[in-house]
């Protein structure tokens, strides 16, 4: 079952202050970026840069963290994206109790598996 309207506003407002907080300064933007998607019951975060041998304005998304959503349990699944471009379950923290809480550890980042 998809989020609600108000659970979804709800982490549009979170993770897109989270997101604006961590964007890059305005003139490094047109070569990366960073956003967001809310799809189902998960939430991903990923940078956005130009395609390295593509057309000029030709974009890509690195993903760079996703947390799901388990209603049944009230908690959220913590993932990262390995070289074998698959999602994983972060290791040091699988499950969290709050999106603030997954939010914190992608800011901090402490393995190095989000930002690098």
């Amino acid at each position: 079952m998809a989020l609600s309207e108000f659970e979804t506003k709800r982490l549009e407002k979170l993770v897109g202050a989270f997101v604006e907080a961590h964007r890059p300064a305005p003139h490094i933007r047109p070569k990366l970026d960073l956003a967001f998607r809310i799809k189902g019951q998960s939430v991903e975060i990923f940078e956005i840069r130009p395609r390295w041998r593509g057309a000029p304005g030709e974009t890509m998304e690195n993903p760079v963290a996703k947390a799901t959503y388990v209603r049944t349990r009230n908690i959220w699944r913590v993932f990262w994206m390995r070289a074998d471009l698959k999602w994983h379950a972060y290791p040091p923290v699988p499950r969290v109790g709050s999106i603030e809480t997954f939010l914190a550890l992608v800011a901090k980042d402490e393995h190095a598996c989000f930002f690098g």
